[in-house]
């Protein structure tokens, strides 16, 4: 057991950190954030919305005793990195389709060790046999 707390930590934290450095490149408009939206075509207005709800899904993924909370970030999450992997896809960006890639794969590996976990896992097995 404690080494998928470890592990929780571990994804968790670096998903944190992908969270809070990618929020910091779309507030401030960094210039490979509007190079990427840009060449995806979409509006830059949009960093402002990504980059706020970046921010606000750090504290939900890290802040006990919220788990619907922290459920609501995880599906934020799935969603942003699932449209970067189509938007990227789509443009034919195949080198674009890399780090949201391994940001998926971070998340879901967050998602399956946390607090919880074991209780999706008895659902699954149980909506299986069903």
């Amino acid at each position: 057991m404690k080494g998928k707390a470890i592990a929780w930590w571990t994804a968790t934290a670096l998903l944190a950190l992908e969270l809070l450095v990618g929020a910091f490149w779309d507030i401030s408009r960094s210039h490979l954030a509007v190079e990427i939206l840009t060449r995806l075509g979409y509006p830059l207005y949009v960093l402002a919305i990504l980059g706020t709800w970046k921010l606000l899904a750090i504290p939900a993924l890290l802040v006990p005793g919220h788990p619907r909370l922290r459920e609501w970030a995880y599906a934020g999450i799935f969603f942003l990195t699932t449209g970067a992997i189509a938007s990227h896809a789509i443009c034919g960006d195949g080198k674009g389709l890399i780090p949201p890639l391994i940001f998926f794969f971070l998340a879901a590996a967050s998602w399956l060790l946390g607090p919880g976990s074991d209780a999706r896992t008895a659902s699954a097995t149980a909506a299986a046999r069903a």
